[in-house]
């Protein structure tokens, strides 16, 4: 289908008589939605396409049918430079002769609040619409000014955070009034490139009691939607929806895990829904809000003996592509809980949480990616995600930590940019795709963001802290500029960390990102056919080694007490010769000294027991994910949780909650479950099936749908024996943990190790 009209004959219009002023600090969602109408004639049906976009959020209806089913629809994004189009078919929803259509629009990412600050009007204050029907080729219908509006409809208050209230005694639209034409232009329109944003599982909820006399909701899942409520009441009956993740050490709903602190001064995330009854049956959800639950807490004075909720679960068309079982249930349900920590925060774009922020931040898709590729078919998202990240660098090459950017820019937010570890996010992500879908166009595409990021990271390190001076290479050493660092390590106080890394400069994490990003860099101008940089950056690398290793190490050898300082040279290839595992040994023992618990933060998790495993230290590495205690990962479990914490203590062992209960990033674990407990191994077509199994688990069996077909490995342990089932859709090389590499045809294979 063509994405865009061969000329723009609609015009930008805009529904609202005026637009008032910002909302209130002590408001909670504050305007109405607007529809807008037209009527028109068509003489054939056939091959008929509806553009669309708006400021704001959009819905469609021709002849009361609904227009295709993307929700939030036209996505996020850096409106100003890239607003999307959608082409629809609708010759289905038309008549020969007369026909109507409605468009519902609200404020959602245009102009309600967003992002860590909760900021209103952040493209613009109005909401507006653009469409064009052409049928055959012919434009039958535009956006102009004979279109009329009101504002007068069942939705009294929208905002893509903090909720929707609304009257179904106004669905018969009444006070129709004019519109007027904008000059919005045409210049930042594009084609939509990904895909659609959908309704998808649905959780029925259960009625319950809290100790405090409330009437609650449990859905059973936390999860990214919205609630929808069938009941039958009278006209003007309200019920008020409150949405959480928790219920708190008294078992009563709480939203004081997210709760955004100095935005409460902006009415705070109440994830609310006001919902005034019409006569009789009511079916109602939400339009143009989306909020992260698990819970609603329930106020009306309705009879609920009759009434039905349902928890519907909305994020990107993204079909799952992972598939997980074992021996051990807790880690089945640790699978679970990443995979729909990914459902809940790939909305269009890759987030962080579902109820606080909401926010591109590229640390947590940098570290997420790997695992990404193998739980879901989420190319188009992270391509998309990618983009927004190319509008977000800056002219010096800085990539921002979240994209699509949404903070206030203010001279802090704008000092605390190009983070180590988040920066590198755009070398990090287009890599894992292309490791994983053999694809050269995301390198192509990413191509000149990549490097002018690495000149960036060059830049930085020409200058030099004063106790740094006497490096060889100081000029390969990144000691500038603010860092995050390893970040929320278990048993450090993240604030005094960023002290102590902005004094510091954190090069022994800066400067390893550098050479990582550097090598990943040269690999990627190789596979382009870029000589000249593939020789440039992999020198770059190998001088960045070497100025780490200087300030890093004492001759190779690696002096610390936290277990991130050996993960990531080990996982990056900084070490040399026999010195990785030496590391890796030192590792061991740390995490053996701690009780077999981990230590390491937001950036190196992620290799913690793959680092392990691979050295020879696979019991180690199964204690580490089997560790029922806090921090490990099935202490969430243990609790309930149905997600991935932001936090490994987000339920404290005496039931206080704290911070996002839906958070993917520590979610990657589950890479390892594919390519270390498994051993499905994908690099760019090759590959490598190499399980590292241990009887913690009894058995463990993976499927992976990959885009050179279905992958499967298994192994069990039987008496003396231990058998592995490995089917491949290509020839592939197995490695057995006895040593045997074997090549091995398509097909299905059957081994037996004897123990």
């Amino acid at each position: 289908m063509k994405l865009l009209p061969e000329t723009w004959q609609a015009k930008w219009i805009d529904p609202e008589p005026s637009h008032g002023p910002e909302p209130s600090h002590d408001a909670e969602a504050k305007r109405p939605a607007s529809y807008l109408r037209r009527r028109f004639t068509v003489n054939t049906t056939e091959n008929a396409r509806l553009y669309i976009t708006c400021h704001g959020l959009y819905i469609a209806w021709i002849n009361g049918r609904r227009v295709g089913d993307f929700v939030l629809a036209p996505g996020t994004g850096d409106y100003h430079k890239r607003l999307t189009v959608q082409a629809y078919d609708v010759s289905g929803l038309l008549h020969d002769g007369d026909n109507d259509i409605v468009v519902a629009l609200g404020d959602g990412w245009y102009r309600g609040s967003v992002g860590i600050d909760g900021l209103w009007n952040y493209y613009g204050e109005d909401i507006s619409l653009l469409c064009q029907l052409e049928v055959d080729g012919e434009t039958v219908l535009c956006s102009d000014e004979d279109w009329e509006a009101t504002q007068q409809g069942p939705i009294r208050e929208n905002d893509l955070q903090q909720g929707e209230r609304y009257d179904a005694r106004m669905e018969e639209l009444s006070g129709w009034h004019g519109v007027k034409a904008r000059d919005f232009g045409y210049d930042n329109l594009a084609p939509t490139e990904s895909v659609p944003i959908l309704e998808q599982e649905r959780f029925p909820g259960k009625l319950i009691r809290t100790p405090n006399g409330e009437t609650v909701i449990d859905f059973g899942q936390n999860l990214a939607g919205y609630t929808e409520l069938r009941l039958t009441a009278k006209a003007g009956q309200r019920i008020t929806l409150w949405h959480g993740e928790t219920l708190d050490e008294n078992g009563n709903f709480t939203q004081a895990n997210f709760d955004p602190g100095e935005r409460s001064r902006h009415g705070g995330i109440p994830q609310k829904i006001e919902y005034t009854c019409k006569d009789g049956l009511n079916v109602y959800k939400p339009q143009f809000c989306v909020f992260g639950f698990r819970y609603a807490r329930v106020e009306t004075d309705i009879d609920l003996a009759g009434a039905s909720f349902t928890a519907v679960a909305v994020y990107s068309r993204m079909p799952q592509t992972g598939f997980f079982e074992c021996g051990n249930a807790d880690v089945n349900r640790l699978f679970q809980n990443a995979l729909w920590s990914m459902r809940s925060n790939f909305c269009d774009i890759p987030t962080d949480c579902p109820t606080r922020e909401r926010a591109g931040w590229t640390g947590d898709a940098g570290v997420f990616a790997p695992t990404a590729v193998y739980l879901m078919d989420c190319y188009p998202v992270l391509r998309k995600w990618l983009g927004e990240c190319r509008l977000a660098q800056r002219e010096d090459g800085l990539v921002q930590n979240i994209a699509p950017v949404n903070n206030s820019g203010s001279m802090i937010s704008n000092m605390l940019q190009g983070s180590a570890g988040w920066g590198d996010a755009c070398v990090l992500v287009p890599w894992a795709l292309y490791e994983a879908y053999g694809d050269k166009a995301i390198l192509e595409e990413n191509y000149d963001m990549m490097r002018r990021w690495l000149e960036f990271c060059g830049n930085r390190a020409r200058e030099t802290r004063p106790q740094n001076m006497d490096n060889p290479w100081k000029e390969y050493l990144v000691d500038q500029g603010f860092h995050f660092g390893e970040w929320c390590q278990p048993d450090v106080d993240n604030t005094e960390a960023m002290k102590n890394t902005m004094m510091a400069g954190a090069p022994e994490v800066a400067t390893a990102y550098y050479f990582k990003s550097a090598s990943l860099f040269s690999k990627i101008a190789r596979v382009l056919g870029k000589a000249d940089d593939a020789e440039k950056y992999g020198s770059i690398a190998e001088k960045a080694k070497k100025a780490w290793r200087f300030t890093c190490t004492r001759d190779g050898r690696i002096v610390s007490d936290r277990q991130c300082d050996y993960v990531r040279p080990i996982a990056f290839g900084l070490l040399e010769g026999d010195e990785a595992q030496r590391a890796a040994d030192e590792l061991n023992r740390l995490v053996e000294q701690n009780g077999c618990h981990l230590n390491t933060g937001f950036l190196s998790t992620p290799d913690l027991c793959r680092v392990l495993a691979d050295h020879g230290h696979v019991e180690t590495a199964y204690r580490l994910l089997l560790n029922e205690d806090c921090p490990g990962w099935l202490y969430a479990v243990k609790k309930g949780a149905t997600t991935i914490w932001e936090t490994w203590d987000g339920v404290h062992p005496d039931g206080t909650v704290h911070d996002s209960l839906n958070h993917y990033a520590y979610g990657a674990i589950a890479g390892w479950l594919f390519d270390g407990v498994c051993g499905i191994q994908l690099h760019n077509g090759e590959l490598v099936i190499a399980p590292k199994p241990h009887p913690m688990l009894g058995w463990a069996r993976a499927e992976w749908r990959s885009p050179i077909g279905s992958i499967q490995s298994g192994w069990k342990y039987d008496g003396n024996r231990l058998l592995f089932d490995i089917s491949v859709p290509v020839p592939s090389l197995i490695r057995l943990p006895d040593g045997r590499e074997i090549t091995a045809e398509k097909g299905e294979h059957h081994y037996e190790v004897l123990l």
